[in-house]
């Protein structure tokens, strides 16, 4: 009786002792899980909340335009239309009204849940950033102690995320229409011999395209803050479970039970049996090397496919609906306009004068990108003066420039560029001295410019001549030779 007593006494110190190891675990799981959320500060996760909201923001503003636009267009089309057939064009009116209705409506109010069904687009970036948060904010709703506000905060920018890929799923409709509408005024023009008023709807079809590439690159771009959200639970064991279950790539090529299982290899041939069917299919063609064989289809098979990709890329992306332009396009319109902005440094050195020492001028420059091959600018320079001669060097003010130039690419690395200047050409110790309006010179500037790479950065060579410098008092030499360097 004693000897069972004893034994039921083992079992329940044994049972006590597994208990308190168990809710140890899952106390040090649960303290884990919100050491990680707490690293998530409020400043990280609203910042990364204004980025995306601005980003759907200029995506909602960009596409709401660029309907607008297509419709004004196509209403242009529609009064030379009724020149030719009134009745057609009456019809075609009360159609696209109604089109255009619907899909401003489907733009500016989206509905319905993004899924591996529904998915046209897949942003690898959003996909990873959105899966983060709805991790998060499952975790968090079950994890005691995680403030309120803080789980509310995770909330809103797993919704905003998701937002955000709703709306960029309605792009692909936006080209689908676009393309459609594309057609039926083709249809409807060519009736007429009209085919050639549709120059400005290609251009859009084009640009629109091209600008939706350039959004979808600021998404898959992340930023320092967004590469240190995900970072911080990128090799989270519970999280790596999650994402390759519940993310969009997970939901598009979902993984086999048993995946890394002896089970899951059932069924599957080998490499030998795979060889000696190869072997008794080539054994009579001359004693081919089967694996041999293999590898030269496998390499044959693998170039093929990255010509295609080559030829894709070429055109700008993936899609069999692609846009192809009847025009020449202009690949800085879909950039944003800090992206079309070039910064610049040159130099300029003058040998002494009767009136002034050995001078360097340094300017800097911004230019914006007409195109690609014209840039308006301007600038502001310093002259910095360094004395008489190698053993007389005396730093100085010898004076400023205001600038302002214009450079057209003519062929190749050749650009002409022309500017005009004004000029302080005294030496000065205080501001208030620039002040004197007499004491500015003009400077008309016409010349060549060399552009090359100079590493990373792109540096360029420039000869100018000054044809107002002859009237200039005390007459400054009339050409410039410079060195620049462009950011």
């Amino acid at each position: 009786m004693r000897s069972f007593k004893s034994i039921s006494l083992l079992f329940a110190v044994i049972a006590c002792i597994s208990s308190i190891n168990v809710n140890a675990q899952v106390d040090s799981s649960i303290q884990k899980a919100k050491s990680i959320i707490d690293r998530f500060s409020d400043k990280m996760l609203n910042s990364v909340e204004k980025k995306y909201k601005k980003l759907e923001d200029k995506l909602v503003s960009y596409n709401t335009k660029s309907l607008k636009r297509l419709q004004r267009q196509e209403r242009r089309l529609q009064k030379k239309l009724a020149q030719k057939d009134s009745v057609a064009a009456k019809e075609s009116s009360v159609n696209s009204e109604t089109a255009y209705a619907n899909i401003l409506k489907k733009v500016q109010n989206p509905t319905g849940t993004v899924n591996a069904n529904s998915l046209n687009s897949y942003l690898p970036g959003l996909d990873s950033l959105q899966t983060t948060f709805n991790f998060l904010n499952r975790s968090g709703a079950k994890i005691p102690g995680v403030p309120a506000d803080k789980l509310q905060q995770i909330q809103a920018l797993s919704t905003q995320l998701k937002s955000l890929q709703t709306q960029m799923q309605s792009t692909a409709d936006i080209k689908k229409f676009i393309k459609d509408r594309k057609q039926l005024l083709t249809d409807q023009l060519n009736k007429f011999g009209m085919g050639d008023q549709l120059k400005q709807v290609n251009k859009q079809a084009y640009y629109y395209q091209q600008q939706i590439n350039e959004y979808k690159s600021l998404i898959n771009d992340p930023d320092k803050l967004t590469e240190k959200a995900l970072g911080i639970v990128r090799n989270v064991p519970a999280f790596k479970d999650f994402i390759s279950k519940n993310s969009l790539l997970a939901q598009l090529f979902p993984m086999p039970a048993g995946l890394g299982t002896a089970d899951a290899l059932l069924g599957l041939q080998t490499r030998t049996a795979v060889s000696q069917q190869l072997t008794s299919r080539l054994g009579s063609s001359g004693g081919v090397n089967p694996q041999q064989y293999l590898q030269q289809q496998v390499q044959a098979a693998q170039n093929e496919m990255n010509t295609l990709k080559d030829k894709v890329n070429k055109l700008g992306g993936g899609s069999s609906d692609m846009a192809m332009p009847d025009f020449k396009p202009n690949n800085q319109k879909t950039k944003s306009f800090l992206k079309r902005i070039e910064y610049g440094l040159n130099i300029q050195s003058q040998k002494t004068t009767p009136f002034l020492p050995t001078t360097s001028d340094i300017a800097l420059t911004a230019g914006y990108k007409l195109n690609d091959k014209s840039t308006i600018g301007i600038g502001a320079g310093y002259k910095l003066g360094w004395g008489k001669n190698i053993s007389n060097i005396q730093l100085s003010s010898q004076g400023v420039s205001l600038r302002s130039y214009l450079d057209m690419k003519i062929n190749g690395s050749i650009w002409i560029s022309g500017g005009y200047e004004e000029n302080y050409q005294s030496a000065f110790t205080n501001f208030d001295q620039l002040k004197n309006e007499s004491a500015w010179q003009r400077s008309g500037l016409l010349g060549l410019t060399k552009k090359y790479k100079a590493g990373k950065k792109n540096g360029n060579l420039q000869l100018l001549w000054d044809f107002l410098s002859y009237s200039q008092v005390p007459q400054t030499p009339a050409l410039k030779f410079r060195v620049g360097y462009n950011f």
